[in-house]
Formats: C-alpha cells, structure tokens, sequence
C-alpha cells in the first residue's frame, strides 16, 4: 500500500479517556497563540518560532496541520486547547511524531495519553512503526515517549535545524503483533 493511501487512513479525530484530538480549527488560533508563545516550549523544538505570533497561529492551522507531509491534531481537555500533536508524513521513512503541550498542562499524563491515542491511530492506518525524538535534555518529553510505548534507538549530535549541534536522543515504536 502507498503512502499516501496510507496517510488518507489515519483517523480525522481520536478519542481517549481524558482528551479529544481533532484538527485544528481557526477558533484554535488565540489559544494556540497563547499557548505557543512560550519561550520554554520554544527551546525544546525543533519547528516552533518564537515569538510565536497569532498569524503564525492561524498559517498553522491553514496550511501545515493538515496537508500531505503533516497530520496535526489539536489536543482539547473539556473542549479547550491544550497543545498539539501529530504525524510527519514526509519522505519515504516511517512518521515521526511531533508534540508540544502548553506549559499549565505539563506533568499530568496528557502528552503520554494522546501519544498512546495517535499511536493507535496510526497503526489501524497500517503504520507499523513511528519515530520520535527528543532533545537529550528534555527528560520530561523522554518520560513521555517511553511511556507511550517508544525504545530508545540512538543518541547523537542533530545536525538541521535550531537543534543544529545539539543531542538529540530518537526513539522508535513498533506496531505490537
């Protein structure tokens, strides 16, 4: 099966006990804004500006979060935003899972239970494995990928990016048979 027949599987929304994931919608755009524009959040990603301003909001909610290379969801709790997390679909690699969760969120298990949820998405898609990395430094993010079921694969220097000279440590996670 292609790739992109496989992407045009993936769920248009995911429900888990917590959290709804859906795609973002421009009514997302002043809680994105607020909650993207965070020098914390920024320094641990690799494709977030900072500032973050409400019209880069509203260019990733229009052209990025959905489109043949991305398959972003917005993360709500109780209908509100609360962060984002999605597939990266391009090149002929497995996805590789990208995330953020607004700063008030963090330590709650969110992140974990929406990775656990898109997870399953991807692989009744037909996905069989995903990678993820993170910066080296952000044992937060680690926690949550090894939770969610990820193995630590490598650990090395990134060499793109804003991370550009920076560990990084990749993991993969491999559909259960």
């Amino acid at each position: 099966m292609s790739r992109a027949s496989l992407a045009s599987r993936l769920a248009d929304t995911v429900q888990t006990k917590r959290l709804f994931l859906r795609a973002p919608h421009l009514a997302d755009a002043p809680a994105l804004h607020g909650l993207a524009n965070n020098e914390a959040i920024h320094a641990v990603l690799a494709r977030l500006p900072h500032p973050y301003t409400r019209e880069h909001a509203v260019d990733f909610i229009t052209n990025l979060a959905r489109n043949e290379n991305e398959h972003a969801y917005a993360i709500t709790l109780d209908n509100a935003l609360i962060g984002v997390m999605g597939l990266h679909l391009a090149d002929a690699d497995p996805p590789e899972l990208g995330y953020w969760l607004g700063q008030p969120f963090w330590g709650n298990g969110y992140a974990t239970e929406a990775a656990r949820g898109v997870l399953q998405a991807a692989a009744a898609a037909g996905f069989s494995t995903v990678t993820a990395r993170s910066i080296t430094r952000n044992k937060g993010s680690i926690g949550v990928l090894l939770k969610a079921g990820f193995v630590q694969t490598a650990e090395g220097i990134d060499d793109c990016g804003q991370h550009q000279g920076v560990c990084v440590t990749r993991f993969v996670w491999k559909q259960p048979i």
